[in-house]
Formats: C-alpha cells, structure tokens, sequence
C-alpha cells in the first residue's frame, strides 16, 4: 500500500495524528487542500491534559514556553470587575502542567508542522480527498493536486480530520444531529490598554452578548471572542469590527490601539452518529463541533487523535480489529457530553430577557466566588476544564480496581522526592506500574513477555493520590488504567490480556 493510514485535514487534530503514528512506526500520508498553514485562529486554550499527552512526544516543554499562562478569570458586570476567580493554585499536585495556558491554534499548528517534518513527514498542500471507496481490506482514495492533476493510492485506513464539513463523514452517510446557535460569532487579535489587559482572561457579564478577552503572549495583545445580535448580525461578513468594538471600550474600559485581524463566524453544536465506519474514522470537527464555552473544541480533537493513534498502530500490528471499535465507544460518549454541557453553559451565558440578565449579572459573580473559594471546589472544576477527570470507565478495555482508581481512569500523577511516575509514560507502549512491592512471579512474567514494569517505594503521597500499595495498574499507551488489580497477581494480568489488546 502507500501508506498504513491516510489523513484527510492538516489542523491540530490531523497533524497530532500523524505525529503519534509516525513515532509508533506506521507509514502516514497527511493531505490538506489549503496552499499553507493558517494565519489567523479561534482556538486558544491548552489544557493541562493536552500537555500531559504531548509529554509523551517530547512536545510539551515547547508549547509551555511559547504559550501565555492565565493565572485566574475575571466576571465583570455593570463596568467594573465584581469578581476574580484565582485558578493559580488550583491545580498543583495534580498536574505537571497546573495552568490555564493560551496557545493560538495557528501557533500551534506551525510547532506541529515542524515537529513532522522533522520526523520525514510533510503536509501534501493544495491535495484533496475527491472521494474514497472501502474494499474491504484497504481503501481506494482519490486524490485531486492542484499542480499535477488526480493520483490514486491504497491505505489501510483513512482518518477523517477535515472539519466541520466533512468529505469524509459525507461518504461515511452518518448522520450529524444537533444546530446551529443564532449568534454571530467575532473573534479580533488586537493591540490595547485598559484594566482586563493584564494577562488574565476576563468575561462581560452584563448583557447576552457574550464577550470574553483573552490574554496572549506579546505586550499588550490580547483576543476578543464575543457574539452580535440584532441588526449588525445581519450585516455578517460585511461586519467591521467597529461595529462591535464600542461594548469592549464602555463595559471593560478597553482601549484597542491596533487590530491585527477580525473575522465572523456561526458556530454549531453536532456530533456524529457514528465515528467509524470500518476502514474510515471521523476526529475533531468532523466527528463533533460545539460552542468555545470551556476551552475544550481543539483539545477534544487532540484527544481523539491520541485515542485512535495506538489503536490504529495494534491494528495494523494484528491486534484483532475489535480494539479499532474501542475509539468509537470511548470517544462519542465524551463528545455527546461535552456538546451538551457546553451547550447549556453558552445558553445561559446568552439568554435574553430580566430573570436570566439577573442570574448572570447578579447571583453568578457572588455564587461563583463562594464556591470557588473552597479548594476541592477549585481543585474539582480544574479537573473538568482541563479534561483530567475524562475517563473510560466503560470501555471494553477497562477492567477492575484497585484503590480510588478505577480501570479507563487517567493515571494520577504524583512526584515523590523527585521521582515523577509519569517520566516513564513518555514511552508510547504497553506498561505496569506497582506502587509498594511487586510480587515476584509478576516481575518474572513481564520480564518473560518483555512488558515493561516499574515499582515505586511506597509513600503517602500515593495513597493520598487514591493508588492501592502493591496493587497493579497496567496502562495503556495513551496513560489511560486498562487493568487495576488490588491482589498484583500476574495471573490477572496473563487473563486480562488473553483479550488481545496488545498486538502481537
């Protein structure tokens, strides 16, 4: 064949696909139809789970230090700030990566881009899908080049990460339920001065347009992400962003001195019936799109990526195809969540009307403050934003528990005198872990089947973690538990794998 998987879309969701299986060792074509990278982006945030995967690409040292930090959130209602949401602390001892950190995607997508080159890869530019046809055991692909006319080539699989409209998803015949909200989006890169410019993100509460300032790096830049109703919205790309500018200047006090660039845009909140079918697989936008409440659009993207990767790479292997269901499984009921719950956070930050201008202006800057002041209530929607607290809980390759940590949990991360248990999890493998004293026969087995093991000397930041002494965690090559055994027994592991998830 060409090549093990064909990768249809060379946004941050493609190209961290590309990255995962060229260092697993399959062979990657990656197309997109646009002549270069983008220049201008609406995805912003990094979550601190994103970091932890790219920890595992040797990625993220290099988006920490070119990204901006955003030690806290600002509410401001009726022209002044009412309420500051410190979210500095809230993280530590959780996370490597304990911050709210901004990344714009086209800044991120230029690191990935380099990131494949140097690993033999390109991004094919002005190539796109023209339609595909699965035979079964490979798929037929056309090609369509803007210099040199139609190619064909055979793959394994294709991966779908061509957006929200999707050639991939079209061919697939799934359906995409859900709508479309009847904002106008805007989103401007400016230059100001004011009091929300200070590095940390601030939000208007004060009408049901929605308007948020995000900090970026470099002095005295920042992003405008708000919503147009009324008349203006009819204007749509004839919109300047003078015509929304004047609630930035009066509500926040911002003086914007240069705009770089300003564009309008709809957004929708869909996610797909299905994410695979058969040889082809749907990832990012293509599979789920939904409002930017949360930070979470490119991240989840990210995230399916990094799910599917291995998977694909056991399959190609010979692991039996049943694994490749395992995306869908694990995936889809995190995207249907998150559209929902993502969904009625934007509903309620742009209701119209007395009674919800009362809740947001009101009660939510007081009733935020208050709960947020404690630090399990800090410490719990840190987890959520940052996706640290998804799991896979149900997933046919999670089983058992040992401790507070279930099977398809995150491995929680601890740093005991300076031994960090995720310092081994750079390895994209099969591995164990033993937090106490590991029984002999389990040292014997994995050493027998070349199954990398690692003990950790007990020590009460473990148990404090919910870790179980001496039970075994066995993690799957994305730091997801497959197997937590409280008895450590090699025998649980021998029958866990019986199942076939590792390849052979």
């Amino acid at each position: 064949m060409d090549c093990d998987v064909l990768v249809v879309g060379a946004g941050p969701t493609g190209l961290v696909l590309a990255l995962w299986l060229t260092k697993l060792g399959a062979s990657v074509r990656i197309i997109d139809k646009t002549a270069e990278p983008g220049t201008t982006s609406r995805a912003l945030a990094i979550q601190a789970r994103t970091l932890e995967l790219y920890r595992q690409l040797d990625l993220a040292d290099a988006v920490v230090a070119r990204s901006h930090k955003v030690p806290a959130v600002n509410l401001w209602a009726r022209g002044k700030r009412e309420t500051r949401l410190d979210f500095e602390q809230a993280g530590v001892g959780v996370t490597p990566y304990p911050n709210l950190r901004i990344f714009p995607q086209d800044e991120h997508e230029r690191l990935l881009i380099d990131r494949l080159r140097a690993m033999g890869v390109s991004v094919e530019r002005r190539t796109e899908l023209v339609g595909y046809r699965d035979e079964g055991g490979r798929v037929v692909a056309e090609l369509g080049h803007a210099d040199n006319g139609a190619e064909t080539i055979e793959a394994a699989y294709i991966a779908g990460c061509d957006g929200a409209r999707s050639l991939v998803r079209e061919i697939i015949g799934t359906g995409f339920p859900g709508g479309t909200y009847s904002e106008l989006f805007y989103v401007a890169d400016v230059v100001a001065s004011g009091p929300p410019i200070d590095g940390e993100l601030h939000v208007d509460l004060d009408e049901a347009d929605f308007l948020a300032i995000f900090p970026l790096a470099g002095e005295r830049r920042a992003r405008l992400v708000g919503t147009v109703r009324g008349e203006r919205a009819r204007l749509g790309d004839r919109l300047r962003f003078e015509d929304v500018s004047d609630r930035a200047i009066r509500n926040l006090k911002v003086t914007v001195e240069k705009t770089n660039w300003f564009s309008t845009y709809h957004v929708h909140h869909r996610v797909a019936q299905t994410f695979r079918a058969n040889r082809a697989f749907l990832l990012g936008d293509a599979a789920h799109i939904h409002s930017p409440a949360g930070g979470q659009g490119m991240n989840t993207g990210i995230g399916d990526a990094i799910n599917l990767a291995w998977k694909l790479k056991a399959a190609l292997d010979g692991a039996p195809d049943v694994i490749l269901d395992t995306y869908e499984t694990e995936r889809i009921a995190f995207a249907r969540r998150l559209v929902k719950t993502t969904d009625q956070a934007f509903t309620v930050a742009t209701a119209d009307g007395e009674f919800a201008n009362l809740i947001r202006v009101w009660l939510a800057p007081v009733v935020l403050q208050a709960a947020l002041s404690f630090e399990a209530a800090r410490e719990f929607a840190f987890r959520t934003v940052s996706q640290i607290n998804v799991n896979y809980r149900a997933s046919p390759l999670s089983q058992g528990r040992a401790g507070d940590v279930h099977a398809g949990d995150r491995m929680p991360w601890v740093a005991v005198d300076g031994v960090d248990n995720y310092d081994a999890l750079t390895k994209t493998v099969w591995q164990a872990q033993v937090y106490g004293e590991a029984r002999p026969e389990l040292v014997a087995w994995c050493a027998d089947q070349k199954l990398p093991l690692q003990t950790f000397a007990w020590a009460s930041p473990y148990a404090r973690a919910g870790l179980a002494q001496n039970a075994l965690y066995l993690l799957r090559p994305d730091t997801y538990v497959g197997l937590a055994d409280e008895s450590g027994s090699a025998e649980a592991l021998r029958s866990y794998l019986r199942k076939g998830p590792i390849s052979n």
